[in-house]
């Protein structure tokens, strides 16, 4: 875009458009925490925890079922502000295979 005088009055850098979309650390850690893994997934907050830096988001703890991994995954990727998401996160059931005790 430029002025009437045709010059360019300033630049808007990918840092200035994202930066609409960026959040504090804490408000992702919180949704997903309160909103994501304890209301909607009713997991409790001694078995899985979520630790969020610049974005990034490190799940650690273990579920019930093996495939409730990848679910909790996606809806992480889901939030906003979210940049991704790591799992280290164990089973106590193999509900795919029918064995328990997995990591």
């Amino acid at each position: 875009m430029v002025d009437e005088a045709d010059r360019l009055p300033g630049i808007v850098s990918r840092g200035d458009l994202l930066r609409v979309f960026l959040r504090r650390d804490e408000a992702i850690r919180k949704e997903i925490d309160a909103d994501l893994l304890r209301r909607t997934l009713g997991l409790d907050p001694r078995d899985v925890t979520a630790e969020v830096r610049d974005g990034r988001v490190t799940l650690s703890g273990t579920v019930e079922y093996s495939s409730l991994i990848p679910v909790v995954e996606q809806l992480c990727r889901g939030v906003d502000g979210v940049v991704s998401v790591s799992a280290h996160l164990g089973y106590r059931s193999d509900d795919a295979q029918g064995t328990t005790a997995g990591t």
